[in-house]
């Protein structure tokens, strides 16, 4: 859903006819507040931010679930090493830098 002209207000003028932006935003309209000429906050409807976070809280899980899916792949080729070889390969390193 795009922004037209009519969906950007200033602040003073939301603070003025707040009740009546509700209303339009609960009809489905979402507004942007500027202050000082530039964005400020939005006014969306409550469903809708609900929404938008389910959204966001799916892609972390689906993010999740990819770098598990790489994680297992690298474990099936091979491609991984002990934690604490590693750790104290690292601090081999360091004493034998120093």
């Amino acid at each position: 859903m795009g922004i037209s002209a009519c969906d950007v207000v200033a602040f003073s003028q939301a603070r003025a006819n707040f009740s009546e932006l509700a209303d339009q935003v609960k009809a489905g309209a979402e507004k942007i507040i500027t202050k000082n000429g530039e964005s400020y906050v939005a006014l969306i409807d409550s469903d809708k931010l609900d929404y938008y976070h389910s959204l966001e809280r799916e892609r972390i899980h689906l993010l999740l679930v990819d770098q598990a899916v790489k994680g297992l792949e690298d474990v099936a080729a091979g491609r991984v090493k002990d934690a604490r070889e590693a750790i104290a390969a690292l601090k081999r390193a360091r004493v034998a830098q120093a």
